[in-house]
């Protein structure tokens, strides 16, 4: 359901990415699509559309949450198991830097609004040396989709990258690229955020610093209503409509 720019965005993932594709060559065309996509223009039409266009929002609703990171995820774009396409919301008040982690597919990102610190880690770090940390195997329960983390013994993670991601810039990352970030800017930051590929990964990979307070066994995960959810559509089309005058 929607307008013409969901359905030209529709069309964008479905020409653009090839999920049988290896993954550096998918990530790359991720990159190229959220690029694309992540206009401030373009993402304000395709959020019009979605909120006059609203007769499958209850859908969408379903599927988008409060991250326990510490953002937003609105889904945007439903494009069953090969893409995903998501507007990421970090609010000032949100908690620091999130867990690091990996993803179950490839990603790819754009800032839109604000800025983004992200640190890239591998976990090959001799004894001794880089930073402890307790390893967690992440699933999704099948019956809530809540996160269910289970120890999976312990690591020593090292530090190999930091980047700044102002607006306007975009990066991918493989699937299991250990890494964490979190907004920078003293007001909201959104990014538009795409996970695609034929095949997802079953669970993923957390990380927690060796002083941190174990994880939850569970974490629930609690979708928005479609009021609430719509209510957060309009927030980002009056935050990116003074972007495009």
């Amino acid at each position: 359901m929607g307008g013409r720019q969901v359905a030209s965005a529709r069309r964008l993932l479905a020409d653009a990415l090839d999920v049988t594709a290896p993954e550096a060559v998918l990530a790359r065309a991720a990159h190229d699509v959220v690029a694309r996509l992540g206009t401030p223009e373009r993402l304000l039409g395709l959020l019009q559309d979605l909120v006059a266009g609203g007769a499958d929002s209850a859908d969408r609703a379903r599927l988008s949450y409060r991250h326990v990171l510490g953002f937003d995820k609105l889904l945007l774009i439903d494009g069953g198991p090969h893409h995903m396409l998501r507007a990421h919301v970090w609010h000032p008040e949100a908690r620091g830097p999130e867990d690091i982690h990996n993803h179950r597919s490839p990603l790819a990102s754009h800032v839109v609004h604000g800025a983004l610190r992200m640190e890239l880690y591998a976990d090959d770090a001799p004894q001794g040396a880089g930073e402890a940390a307790a390893r967690y195997q992440e699933s999704l329960s099948p019956g809530t989709a809540d996160w269910l983390l289970e120890p999976a013994g312990e690591a020593r993670l090292r530090l190999v990258q930091v980047a700044e991601y102002a607006a306007g810039s975009s990066y991918a990352l493989s699937a299991r690229t250990l890494h964490r970030a979190w907004s920078t800017a003293p007001y909201p930051t959104v990014t538009l955020f795409l996970e695609t590929g034929a095949g997802r990964r079953r669970h993923t990979d957390v990380f927690l610093g060796a002083e941190a307070a174990r994880h939850a066994p569970a974490v629930a995960k609690t979708p928005l209503g479609v009021k609430e959810y719509l209510a957060e559509l309009d927030s980002l089309i009056g935050l990116l409509t003074p972007l495009t005058a």
